[in-house]
């Protein structure tokens, strides 16, 4: 599999440097943003989830059918929607963008996140309630028959879907969770395994225990990680633009005041965390000044240096058998057509040349 770019798109401009500009469903800037990406050569954008933002599947349903050729990621949380009517809605969404859908489930961090949608589950119950929800919607894509199911959280009599996804046997299963829960449910269900931007060993140990539980099911895994680059044309310049991002960090902090969520159960918050306690500059070029400033709340960890630097830091975690790579910057738009100038072309060159170094090492 060669390297895929992906990227992630939103509902309007915003970020941790940028108050929230024009309505809160900006149809235009999701036009203009899904189209960046398509021009700047992502292979696949994210649509996000959040329990008071506009839904997941119309602004994905916008962004694809503003564009011809790129993936679109749409992430959902089991819970809120049956599994048979979650099947069925993927599966048109994916007719309906020509087979460009793939599915990220999340099963959610935050006790006080997910009790806003009114879910009282605890941590581990929403991954056990995840691992049901897969096989459900599993049986759903792709049985020729009315189905029976009867379950700890769900039970369905002679469920069937007419509708089925473009692509066979079933659209992609990317799916989000550190937790030795979240990786039981990862092992059995997923295509893709999506991290957030740790250190090096920190990642090496983590795709380590997936792969292993993975093989447990006689399956193989593919895996994600994610970064927020902040390139420059020297090193001394884009540490600079990395201090200037932090700052106005800061100051949009001090005066939003957003409340902090640590957002305790999340196994992954922890251990952007703990990357955080290891130094701002980790490894190579990760930075964790944003994470820190957030707590480790979401995707925050950057990479810093020149294009080439950069890339070269990203090919180290392509090393660990990465194959997809998601980046966005903290200007979110803007970022991802810098990135597209110099960033992606250098990433796929030195995937490529790293695939033939491979080949001829195994010859």
């Amino acid at each position: 599999m060669s390297v895929q770019i992906l990227g992630m798109i939103g509902h309007r401009l915003s970020s941790e440097t940028i108050a929230p500009v024009g309505p809160v469903f900006d149809k235009n800037y999701i036009r203009n943003f899904a189209q960046a990406h398509e021009n700047a050569g992502f292979d696949r954008i994210l649509v996000g989830y959040w329990s008071d933002q506009p839904d997941g599947f119309l602004v994905t349903a916008l962004a694809g059918l503003s564009t011809s050729r790129i993936g679109l990621l749409l992430a959902h949380r089991p819970g809120f929607v049956a599994p048979t009517l979650a099947a069925r809605k993927l599966a048109t969404l994916d007719q309906l963008l020509d087979g460009r859908l793939a599915l990220n489930v999340i099963s959610g961090g935050s006790d006080t996140e997910q009790r806003k949608d009114g879910d009282f589950l605890d941590h581990d119950q929403r991954y056990a309630r995840t691992d049901e929800f897969l096989e459900v919607v599993r049986k759903t894509w792709t049985a020729e028959q009315p189905f029976d199911h009867q379950g700890e959280f769900y039970q369905v009599e002679q469920a069937f879907s007419a509708v089925k996804s473009e692509q066979k046997p079933h659209l992609p299963v990317y799916f989000s969770g550190a937790s030795d829960a979240a990786i039981r449910v990862a092992g059995k269900h997923a295509d893709v395994y999506m991290l957030w931007g740790e250190s090096l060993q920190q990642t090496r140990e983590l795709v380590e225990r997936v792969r292993a539980e993975a093989a447990k099911h006689g399956r193989h895994i593919e895996f994600s990680v994610s970064f927020r680059p902040i390139v420059a044309a020297t090193e001394d310049a884009a540490w600079a633009k990395a201090e200037v991002i932090l700052s106005r960090a800061r100051a949009r902090q001090e005066v939003a005041r957003p409340e902090l969520s640590l957002k305790p159960e999340s196994i992954g918050a922890q251990r952007l965390r703990a990357t955080v306690a290891q130094g701002e500059r980790v490894d190579k070029r990760l930075w964790t000044g944003i994470a820190g400033l957030v707590g480790g709340g979401h995707n925050s960890t950057a990479l810093v240096g020149t294009p080439e630097q950069v890339a070269d830091a990203l090919i180290d975690y392509y090393d660990l058998g990465i194959r997809n790579i998601l980046i966005r910057g903290f200007d979110p738009l803007n970022d991802a057509v810098d990135y597209g100038r110099e960033l992606i072309p250098l990433i796929r060159a030195k995937a490529a040349e790293r695939d033939l170094q491979n080949s001829a090492r195994r010859a």
